[in-house]
């Protein structure tokens, strides 16, 4: 006689009679951007995008630095360092378009689930 083998946990969540699991609220908008702009790699962490953060913050201080030794000596802060400052936005936003992203995907299953 053969035995059965155990389906995996992700096998036995989809079969037809199973139980949805529990929507996860994800954080708002505005509150991973106040934190990304507040601090560089903060949004992708609250996003539970770790390597993402880092990614950021190594590019951001990579390109600050290479601004600063290529810039000539009379420029201002924003001049030496706007490679790191552009990463520094483009961070900003890609952290809020994710939670956006995140926070309608949650909205429209939970109007799916209502009804």
């Amino acid at each position: 006689m053969r035995k059965r083998k155990s389906m995996p946990p992700s096998a036995r969540d989809k079969r037809p009679g199973a139980p949805a699991p529990p929507l996860r609220r994800p954080l708002h908008p505005y509150l991973v951007l106040g934190a990304a702009v507040l601090l560089p790699g903060a949004g992708q962490v609250l996003n539970r995008m770790p390597t993402r953060a880092l990614t950021m913050v190594f590019f951001m201080l990579s390109l600050g630095f290479v601004t600063m030794e290529l810039a000539a000596p009379g420029r201002s802060f924003v001049g030496r360092h706007a490679g790191g400052l552009f990463i520094y936005a483009i961070a900003a936003l890609d952290a809020y378009m994710i939670a956006r992203y995140r926070w309608a995907l949650f909205r429209h299953r939970l109007q799916a689930q209502a009804t």
